[in-house]
This record gives C-alpha cells, structure tokens and sequence, in this order.
C-alpha cells in the first residue's frame, strides 16, 4: 500500500470518528437521564481522543488530516433532529440511535484493519482506536438490549 493510500484510509476513518464524537455529544445533550448523558460526554471524549491519534499519525506520513466531520453525519444528525422534535426525545430513542451508529463506525474500522496493505505503523494507531470504537459500540449494544 502506498502511503497516500494508507493516508487515504485513515483520514476515512478520522471523519467517521469525528462523525462518532459530534454524535455522541449531541446524545449528551439530549438524553434525559443524567448517567446516560455523563457516559455519552465520556465517549465523546474517548472518540475526540481516538480521532487525534489518527490525525498524528496522518501529520507524521506528510498529509494533511481531516479535521471536520463529514455532511453525511451532518444530514443524519439534522434528521435525527428532525425526528426528536417529532417524536420526543426519551432515552430509549437515542440509545437506539448511537447504537445505530457505532454499527456504522465499527464496520469502518473492521474494514482497515481486514486491508492487509495497511501500513505497520498506521496499523497500530488504527487498532489503538479501534480499542474505543469496540468498547463503545459493545456498550452501547448491551444498553439498548437492556432497556428495550
């Protein structure tokens, strides 16, 4: 793999990070419960992280990072405003929601790391953030089960 690709392929990654992360703040700011919007700040936070590491590693290859969330989540957060001002903005709704997209955000990143090409030193920045993006996503899954 060419280090334009490997850039290529982590600056996709970056943008659906940052994807994840304005997600997550945005279900902070809606959710009800007070312990569902503390842990949905936190992953924030852990995906903010995440999206850092990888714009590192985009600056130490020579490209320039992605530093903005892409207009598809743009559009898919409007909806989902859209769709709470319609329907109301209870918990289960939103979970349903982030759970949806880290769905979305764990096939990306199981996506590079299945790419055999990938750099090795790119490889392991993608896993490191892969490590939060699981653990989010598992989280996420496990509580929607739970209160559905």
């Amino acid at each position: 793999m060419t280090t334009q690709t490997t850039i290529s392929t982590l600056n996709g990654l970056i943008k659906t990070t940052l994807d994840s992360m304005k997600g997550y703040e945005d279900a902070a700011k809606d959710a009800e419960s007070t312990q569902f919007a503390t842990m949905f700040a936190e992953f924030a936070r852990d995906r903010s992280a995440a999206a850092s590491d990888l714009q590192a590693e985009v600056r130490r290859l020579g490209g320039t990072p992605e530093d903005d969330s892409s207009f598809l989540a743009a559009a898919h957060r409007t909806f989902m405003d859209l769709k709470q001002a319609i329907t109301g903005k209870d918990d289960k709704a939103i979970i349903q929601e982030v759970e949806r997209g880290e769905d979305h955000i764990k096939a990306k990143f199981e996506e590079a790391l299945r790419d055999s090409e990938l750099e090795p030193s790119s490889r392991s920045v993608v896993e490191k953030a892969f490590v939060s993006v699981k653990e989010g996503h598992d989280k996420m899954s496990a509580l929607k089960h739970s209160i559905a």
